[in-house]
């Protein structure tokens, strides 16, 4: 929304405003791209206008969507790397080693990280059991995600579930 506002007050117009991507219907001279800059950094976002820079965060934005299930059927019955390849058009092995040296960390520890996040908003929610966590994030057993749990926050998820929202990061911080 605030991404969206920003592009109305600069008179431009949004065809699509999603997580890491925006669409508008105008070219941008280097003027605007400037102001469109300079208006985006004000509420916390930078610009993204490299190819690789683009491909990073395109990358960020199907694994955050394949951890959170926020796909089709389809689309979450696949392999990480098969589905990235096939959203991206390029090699698995390109992705990764693209992701890795610009992020310093593997395309599988964001993935996982990204899980262990959903699971913390749902053991704070306190809706569904641990059990039920596992099986919604597609885990083989809660010893698996009790394990990668405790790995990625040093904590259990009982623990963790104790000691509430003070834990949690903002998606944008990971």
């Amino acid at each position: 929304m605030v991404v969206e506002e920003e592009l109305i007050k600069l008179r431009l117009h949004p065809k699509i405003v999603e997580l890491g991507e925006v669409e508008i219907t105008e070219d941008l001279d280097s003027g605007k791209l400037v102001q469109l800059n300079k208006a985006l950094q004000s509420v916390g976002f930078d610009l993204i206008d490299s190819h690789m820079s683009r491909l990073i965060e395109q990358i960020k934005t199907h694994v955050i969507r394949k951890a959170r299930n926020d796909l089709d059927e389809k689309d979450n019955e696949m392999k990480l790397s098969h589905y990235l390849s096939e959203k991206l058009n390029h090699e698995y092995t390109y992705l990764s080693s693209l992701f890795s040296s610009v992020e310093g960390r593997t395309i599988e520890n964001f993935f996982i990280e990204q899980r262990i996040e959903k699971a913390k908003e749902l053991l704070i929610y306190g809706q569904m059991t641990l059990s039920e966590i596992a099986y919604e994030l597609e885990y083989s057993s809660v010893a698996h995600l009790s394990s990668q749990f405790k790995k990625v926050t040093g904590l259990t998820p009982s623990y963790f579930k104790q000691v509430g929202t003070s834990m949690r990061k903002s998606l944008d911080s990971i």
